[in-house]
């Protein structure tokens, strides 16, 4: 059985991906995405903060994932982009969430979402963002 905070990053990920393509605004779709089957599961409040967050902090998120993107941001397949953005939010606006989790469920929904191999690319993207950025937390784990 998914987690309420598992079903959340799935949902949320779904709001990225359709802003993406239609530019609509995060709170309208989170309300959209609130009345579908199967969210009452979630975690709503999560659910909403990653979406609106990921949203508008999305040029900052995107500036902190450049370096680790052997290709431009533009150049992502939508659902990939979606889960880094997620992912790149959890980072760096929740710091209580250890890295290994963050990276575990981006992972997941790349398998969940994305193509064949999309997993591996998040994966790799992810941990060399999580290095960056919670160098004192990463270092720990590897020792």
């Amino acid at each position: 059985m998914k987690s309420a905070r598992r079903r959340s990053r799935e949902f949320a990920v779904q709001g990225l991906y359709q802003w993406q393509l239609n530019a609509s605004e995060p709170a309208r779709i989170a309300d959209d995405l609130a009345a579908a089957k199967g969210f009452e599961q979630a975690d709503e409040a999560h659910f909403r903060e990653l979406l609106t967050g990921a949203a508008g902090h999305a040029h900052s998120l995107r500036e902190s994932l450049a370096p680790a993107l052997d290709r431009p941001v533009s150049s992502l397949s939508p659902v990939e982009h979606a889960i880094l953005l997620v992912g790149a939010y959890e980072l760096v606006h929740h710091p209580e969430i250890p890295y290994r989790v963050v990276i575990n469920e981006c992972v997941e929904l790349a398998k969940t979402f994305g193509g064949t191999d999309g997993f591996k690319y998040v994966n790799g993207v992810l941990d060399k963002l999580a290095a960056a950025g919670r160098a004192a937390e990463v270092a720990a784990a590897r020792r």
